[in-house]
C-alpha cells in the first residue's frame, strides 16, 4: 500500500510503516525509528522501564558492542541518539546521504537485536541514577513534573518519564527484557526518513533491516485506564533563590477539533515577547525573567500550563496576575489583532523549525505514529490560518473554565497555596 508525494508511505507486510520526505538541496539524510511505547504504558512495577530500555539498546547487539556502535557513526561524522516520551520512544541518526545504508543498519540493529545483558543493566543503572540527579538539580525542569502530578496524580501521565530513584533501583533484568520483547513489534513502529533520499531505496533498506523482527498484532499505543482529571497543588520545598511555578489545567487530547485554536490561544496569552503574560508580568512590573504558556497533548488528555520563575516573595503577586490574565482570556478570548499576531508567530515558527532534515524526519515520524496521517507544511499552515477569534473563545471556554492546578518549587514549607485553586 503506497501513497504518493510530497510524502510517500509504504506499509510492509509485517505492519511496519515507512514514511519518507525528499528535502531538496540538502546532502544529508535523517533516519528515525519511532516506537509506540512510552512511560504511560508502564505498570506500577515498570516505572522508568521505557527510558531504561532506551539506554540499554546502545550497550550492544548480536552484531556490535557499544564501542563499535559509536565508532562506526563517528567514522562518518554521523549523529545518533534517542529519547523517550510519555507515549513513544525514538531512535535516530543523521548522516551524509551516501551513508544512509549505514545509519539504517546501525539504528535498526539496536532496535531489533539488542542483547539486554544483566551486566549492562547494572552498569547503566548507575548512569540513569546520575541522570535523575542531574534532572533534580534543575528546579525549572522538576516543576513541570510537579505540575503533571498535580493534574494526573498516580496515573502514568503524572509520573516522570525518567523514573524515580526507587523505581530504577528496583527494575530487574527480567522486567526490562520482558518489556523489550513484549512491546517492540513492527505494527507499533514507524520508520521515518527525510533528506536527499529515494523512497523505494529506503523501503528496500528497511525491509532487509527489519526482517528479523517478529510479526505481532498491533498492541495499540495506550494503557486501558484513561487518566483521572485532578485539581491539586504539589509543593516541593527547596531553599532556592528563585521560585518556579506552573499554574494551569487540563486541556485537549491531541486530535481534538479545537487543538489549533488552543495553540493560538496559548501563543497569544504567553507565547512570545508581545504576549499578554510577558507584557504584564515582565515588561510592566518586572516580576520575572521568564514567563510563558504552553500546551501539551496526549492521546486522551492534555495540559495547559503557565510557567514563571520569580523571587519567592513575589509568588503571590505573580499568581494573582496570571490568574487575572487567564480569567480575562476565558471571558473574552483574544482580540482580532492578537489572533492574527499569534497565527503569524505559529506559521513562522513552524516553517523555520523545519529547515533541516532532522526536523522533517521528526515531524513526519511522530505524525505517522500518533496521528496516523502526515500533513504537508502547507496543510498545517492552512489549519492555523483557519482559526477564527470565535474558535479561540470556544477553546478558552472549554479549557480555562476548569479548576486550576499548581506545581511549585521553592522555600514554601509553611505556605498553603490552596486558595489559588478556588
Amino acid at each position: 500500500m503506497t501513497t504518493q508525494a510530497p510524502f510517500r508511505t509504504t506499509v510492509l507486510p509485517g505492519g511496519l510503516r515507512v514514511v519518507t520526505e525528499a528535502v531538496p538541496g540538502v546532502r544529508s539524510a535523517a533516519f528515525g525509528v519511532w516506537v509506540g511505547v512510552g512511560s504511560r504504558d508502564e505498570g506500577p512495577t515498570e516505572h522508568g522501564a521505557s527510558h531504561f530500555l532506551e539506554h540499554l539498546l546502545f550497550k550492544g547487539t548480536a552484531k556490535r558492542d557499544a564501542l563499535e556502535i559509536s565508532s562506526v557513526m563517528d567514522a562518518v561524522g554521523g549523529e545518533m541518539n534517542a529519547f523517550t516520551a510519555k507515549e513513544y520512544t525514538c531512535y535516530y541518526a543523521r548522516v551524509l546521504d551516501e551513508d544512509l545504508p549505514l545509519a539504517v543498519d546501525v539504528v535498526t540493529d539496536l532496535v531489533t537485536s539488542a542483547r539486554v545483558d544483566p551486566a549492562d543493566i547494572e552498569s547503566e543503572r548507575g548512569v540513569i541514577l546520575e541522570e535523575i540527579s542531574m534532572h533534580d538539580d534543575d528546579p525549572g525542569d522538576v516543576v513541570h513534573d510537579a505540575f503533571a502530578e498535580a493534574l494526573f496524580g498516580e496515573h502514568p501521565l503524572g509520573r516522570r518519564v525518567i523514573g524515580s530513584v526507587d523505581s530504577v533501583e528496583a527494575l530487574t533484568h527480567e522486567a526490562i527484557a520482558g518489556y523489550y520483547r513484549g512491546r517492540y513489534s513492527a505494527p507499533d513502529m514507524v520508520v521515518s526518513v527525510a533528506g536527499n533520499v529515494d523512497h523505494d531505496r529506503v523501503v528496500a533498506l528497511a525491509q532487509e533491516a527489519f526482517g528479523t523482527l517478529p510479526e505481532a498484532a498491533p498492541r495499540g499505543l495506550r494503557v486501558p485506564e484513561p487518566p483521572v482529571k485532578l485539581s491539586g497543588v504539589v509543593v516541593e520545598d527547596r531553599p532556592t533563590e528563585q521560585a518556579h511555578l506552573v499554574l494551569g489545567t487540563h486541556a485537549l487530547p491531541r486530535d481534538h477539533d479545537l487543538r489549533w485554536a488552543l495553540s493560538v490561544l496559548s501563543t497569544g496569552v504567553g507565547g512570545g515577547m508581545s504576549s499578554r503574560l510577558f507584557q504584564e508580568v515582565r515588561e510592566k512590573r518586572g516580576l520575572v525573567y521568564s514567563v510563558y504558556s504552553y500546551v501539551s497533548a496526549h492521546a486522551d488528555a492534555g495540559m495547559f500550563g503557565v510557567y514563571a520563575g520569580c523571587a519567592p516573595s513575589r509568588v503571590d503577586e505573580v499568581l494573582r496576575i496570571v490568574r487575572a490574565e487567564l480569567a480575562l482570556a476565558t471571558e473574552k478570548g483574544l482580540t482580532d489583532e492578537e489572533v492574527a499576531r499569534a497565527k503569524g508567530a505559529m506559521r513562522g515558527s513552524l516553517v523555520l523549525g523545519l529547515e533541516d532534515s532532522g526536523a522533517q524526519m521528526s515531524r513526519i515520524g511522530k505524525a505517522a505514529l500518533v496521528h496516523g496521517e502526515v500533513l504537508t507544511v502547507d496543510e498545517l499552515v492552512a489549519r492555523i490560518d483557519a482559526v477564527t477569534p470565535d474558535d479561540v473563545r470556544a477553546a478558552a471556554d472549554l479549557v480555562l473554565n476548569q479548576p486550576l492546578s499548581l506545581g511549585i518549587i521553592g522555600p514554601f514549607s509553611d505556605q498553603d497555596f490552596a486558595e489559588v485553586l478556588s
